[in-house]
């Protein structure tokens, strides 16, 4: 059978299957957003947003005497903000082939590269997560280290499918050193033969080699709340769109010392609770700083997610011992300066990502814009006509958002 010249739209079917089957934690996060988008018949540009509706809490009434509650709804704003591509070239010959020798030896790779690239984008939301269960630079060993992030997740109450985990090589290797001891054939064979652990307490694992690592500010001393925080202090109201708060802290080791957006920290007397009957859980209430801080003399100002709400349906701590956490202890997750893997356990609705066709530029010629379960690219060819070379461009465009921290939690070992 003679063989047929390819062409721009058979490339990009091609590649777009590709991309979709090579992504990893990409293929396991919330991806119903694109339907928000208004349907557009060129395309989308950079910077495009919508706005996505926080879920409403209420509060249950004793008794029979209504009492009407307000619904306070917050928003959060997904942007379409990240442009990616590969671009490469084949020559009039190549161009005869077969797509499936063509796909092996030029688009699968790049498109493994570019799948890489949407699956480190997406793990980089790892540092939006205040939960973080285990001591940080130690190896997940056992299924006692791994059970921890189940056991946070059961106590927020975090619905029990779509969860799913991605490991460091170390702490997947590691964990599945154990599974091969287990008197069950089936996870001990496939652990041992296969390389796999399929699911563990009810979440798919998953090794990724691009697991984000996160380097902790130089934080040190002995720092403390520095400023009155009291329940008047925040409303949900005033918070609901970010759920951001400004606190600052003094008794840092000195000027220059840094907080890294990332850091995690609990505040002595201030506990988690349940989300559903905003009773406290046995465990310090943990909070992450959204942005970089350097500290002035020894405090520093820090913007921490999530914003502290007292009292009412959106309660989120119980403050015990003190009514001012002025001079109260803080605590920072991890070493000072350390790196630490960030292996991530969460269910799906904790991330979004949309992945929507790009526009189809006026002038261009040939353009393929191909979409495959969810995923989307566009390819645009232009001629050498000097040395017979065929070049191309494939760009996709996305956006990302951490939706709901609570769905997710940061997982390390135990020493």
């Amino acid at each position: 059978m003679a063989n047929r010249t390819l062409t721009t739209s058979i490339i990009a079917k091609a590649a777009v299957r590709i991309l979709e089957n090579e992504l990893g934690i990409a293929g396991k996060v919330y991806r119903g957003y694109e339907d928000e988008f208004e349907k557009k018949v060129n395309g989308y540009t950079v910077g495009e947003t919508i706005s996505i509706r926080r879920p409403t809490d209420f509060t249950v009434r004793d008794g029979a005497v209504a009492s009407n509650q307000d619904v306070v709804e917050g928003k959060l704003t997904l942007t379409v903000n990240k442009q990616k591509g590969i671009d490469f070239g084949f020559t009039s010959k190549e161009l005869t082939l077969e797509i499936d020798e063509l796909s092996e030896r030029v688009i699968r790779p790049a498109m493994i590269q570019l799948a890489n690239q949407v699956d480190k984008d997406v793990h980089l939301l790892s540092k939006e997560v205040p939960n973080w269960v285990g001591t940080p630079g130690e190896t997940v060993k056992t299924f006692a280290d791994f059970a921890k992030a189940t056991e946070r997740l059961d106590e927020y109450g975090v619905p029990q499918g779509d969860r799913s985990s991605f490991l460091s090589p170390a702490d997947f290797w590691g964990l599945m050193g154990t599974q091969t001891n287990l008197y069950m054939n089936g996870p001990a064979t496939g652990a041992y033969r296969e390389g796999t652990l399929g699911k563990i307490a009810g979440i798919e694992t998953f090794m990724a080699q691009n697991v984000a690592t996160f380097t902790a500010g130089t934080r040190a001393g002995s720092p403390l709340i520095n400023g009155s925080i009291t329940s008047a202090t925040i409303t949900y109201d005033a918070v609901k769109d970010t759920m951001t708060q400004a606190i600052g802290i003094d008794g840092l080791g000195g000027a220059t010392q840094t907080v890294k957006a990332g850091d995690v920290f609990t505040i002595a007397g201030v506990y988690a609770v349940n989300p559903v009957t905003k009773e406290p859980l046995p465990f310090l209430k943990q909070f992450v700083v959204m942005a970089d801080a350097t500290a002035a003399t020894n405090a520093a100002t820090l913007t921490i997610a999530p914003a502290m709400i007292w009292t009412g349906a959106q309660k989120n701590v119980n403050v015990q011992g003190v009514t001012d956490l002025d001079n109260q202890a803080v605590t920072f997750v991890g070493a000072a300066a350390g790196n630490f893997r960030q292996n991530l356990v969460f269910h799906r609705n904790a991330f979004a990502l949309v992945m929507i066709p790009l526009v189809s530029p006026p002038g261009a010629v040939d353009v393929a814009r191909e979409s495959y379960k969810g995923v989307s690219a566009r390819l645009i060819p232009y001629y050498d006509g000097v040395n017979d070379k065929s070049s191309y461009r494939l760009d996709i465009l996305y956006g990302l958002k951490t939706v709901d921290q609570r769905l997710a939690v940061r997982l390390s070992g135990s020493a």
